[in-house]
């Protein structure tokens, strides 16, 4: 099934300097290793070039099911310098759950949130 990352996952950004974090969070733990094998620093950094990215790391932060990605000088300055709108890269999580991904239609229940809980405010066990 052909689906956007914000289905089986949420989001937080911020900046720091000319760089931006971007944060995206599994809503379960089958998600988080769904997303760590195809949510690569390569295709979060390809989804970004048109923002004129230099490079991107991606972090790995399984406790929280989570992926952090550094988008180096994607801010073009920084908050005090860059006349982007969005100086602070506060949407740029947003943007990357608008992202299309491939979900075979079987392991899609496993990915989905707990009935009630809401892109942006999920609340599940740690491991």
């Amino acid at each position: 099934m052909k689906t956007k990352l914000e289905t089986i996952a949420y989001a937080r950004s911020g900046d720091k300097g000319a760089n931006a974090n971007v944060g995206v969070i599994a809503y379960t733990p089958q998600g988080f290793i769904f997303l760590r094998d195809i949510l690569t620093s390569e295709k979060v950094e390809k989804f970004f070039l048109p923002l004129g990215v230099r490079s991107t790391i991606r972090y790995e932060l399984p406790n929280l099911w989570a992926l952090n990605f550094v988008l180096q000088g994607i801010l073009k300055g920084g908050g005090s310098r860059s006349l982007r709108i969005d100086a602070q890269g506060k949407a740029l999580g947003q943007a990357l759950l608008q992202m299309p991904i491939e979900i075979p239609d079987a392991l899609l229940p496993s990915l989905l949130p707990a009935s009630g809980e809401t892109n942006g405010a999920a609340t599940h066990p740690r491991p």
